[in-house]
């Protein structure tokens, strides 16, 4: 991240931010599609950061935070689109699976999100934040505000009962 252009994009530079957006772009996509679980949904949470990013850049007192700053943003921007919209997969909107590792895979991934989803929220976005985007501990504290020992905490309470989950739908387990 390049401090000189969050510095021109608080004196109101829009190509400053369109830079440093730009320059993230796909991890902030990769963020918001490991919450949203939908191509949509992860555009739509990425519009209003941007919209956010722009109308607010002007009160981050540090430019060094941006990254974070940005990020703990989007995170809010897609837990308000699920909080407004229930989430259902429709089975017939499905993608159709033609070999069967794929299926496998796909099969796996189904259980595992069955797994995630019996979990707290909190547990959740930890494991997601870590696990599938691999974040780092400090990251994921600031991008959540909270301590390091809470995320170390909620990563492994988590795991715990993920465990236990998956052990009882004889997935990996006993």
């Amino acid at each position: 991240m390049d401090i000189t252009l969050v510095k021109e994009a608080k004196r109101g530079s829009r190509n400053a931010l369109v830079r440093l957006i730009m320059d993230e772009k796909q991890d902030y996509y990769r963020l918001a599609y490991a919450y949203t679980k939908n191509q949509d949904d992860a555009l739509d949470a990425l519009a209003d950061m941007i919209v956010i990013l722009y109308e607010k850049i002007s009160v981050l007192k540090n430019e060094a935070c941006f990254d974070t700053w940005s990020r703990t943003i989007l995170v809010n921007c897609c837990k308000q689109i699920l909080r407004k919209k229930k989430k259902i997969i429709l089975f017939d909107k499905m993608p159709e699976i033609s070999h069967e590792g794929e299926f496998r895979q796909k099969e796996q991934e189904i259980l595992l999100d069955s797994a995630l989803s019996k979990l707290s929220p909190k547990h959740q976005e930890v494991l997601k934040l870590r696990f599938f985007l691999d974040f780092e501990y400090q990251t994921i504290a600031e991008i959540l505000k909270i301590p390091v020992g809470t995320v170390r905490s909620r990563i492994s309470t988590g795991l715990a009962k993920l465990k236990n989950i998956l052990g009882d739908e004889n997935y990996g387990g006993n």
